[in-house]
């Protein structure tokens, strides 16, 4: 069964107005997008029900992150039940943001996932390399360790759940973006990985994604490849070309 694109657009900590909020999702709701192409995109807590409530029916909602305790005393945090409560779908884990400014292990992200899919939460969940490990060769070791976490408290089925979004760290907000090769090599050692830890079918049917400074002129030609399944967009995602993005896949 063919892999349905996927395109994610990450807003991060953006954008700084309730009114560029509602200019943004006007803008979504105007455009004419690919209906072959799930589209889903995460504002920041705080706008994550307005912009449920005002967005198409054919946009998905995500939040940014979420703790892995369904209450209690833990200041500043949202909890998979809430989440769920709110009728928000999705939720991005493990983004590098997460990792590196705010000291998320992998074993955290694991966590995180287990305690999101038992609500019924679907996941992205982001892995990638550092420059330095890019350039020591160790793409794919890096790649294979965070998924390696996650793997293990999951079930075969629960991945029918999780988009994997690769995004190596270097190419995140710096215009920087990998190669075609680079990026096909990435997903497919993923791939390889998955039906080696889980199983093929998994491998086979699991969208994986490209997310390192995804905009307008490069989206087409990744968008090709036999193992990029979308993309999740972060900068590109406030702008109009995130519409152009969605679209890359229409002939």
């Amino acid at each position: 069964m063919a892999r349905q694109f996927f395109v994610g657009g990450n807003f991060k900590m953006n954008p700084a107005s309730r009114k560029d909020k509602v200019a943004l999702v006007k803008l979504l709701n105007e455009a004419e997008l690919d209906p072959n192409t799930e589209v889903v995109i995460s504002p920041p807590a705080l706008y994550l029900i307005p912009v449920k409530e005002s967005i198409r029916k054919d946009i998905k909602v995500a939040a940014q992150n979420c703790y892995f305790k369904d209450s209690g005393a833990f200041t500043g945090e949202i909890s998979p039940a809430q989440l769920v409560d709110s009728e928000i779908p999705y939720v991005i884990l493990g983004h590098s943001e997460r990792r590196t400014l705010f000291h998320e292990s992998s074993k955290v992200v694991a966590q995180k996932t287990r305690a999101a899919l038992d609500k019924g939460l679907s996941i992205i969940l982001c892995i990638g390399e550092t420059l330095n490990e890019r350039e020591a060769g160790e793409t794919a070791k890096v790649c294979e360790e965070q998924l390696e976490a996650v793997v293990e408290v999951l079930k075969e089925s629960d991945w029918s759940k999780i988009v994997v979004a690769y995004e190596p760290v270097w190419a995140i907000g710096t215009g920087k973006v990998a190669t075609p090769q680079q990026a096909q090599e990435a997903h497919k050692d993923i791939r390889s990985y998955l039906s080696k830890a889980v199983s093929s079918d998994v491998a086979g049917a699991t969208r994986i994604i490209y997310g390192g400074s995804v905009n307008a002129g490069n989206c087409k030609e990744l968008s090709t490849l036999p193992d990029v399944d979308g993309f999740l967009v972060g900068g590109a995602s406030l702008k109009p070309e995130f519409v152009q993005i969605v679209n890359s896949k229409k002939l």
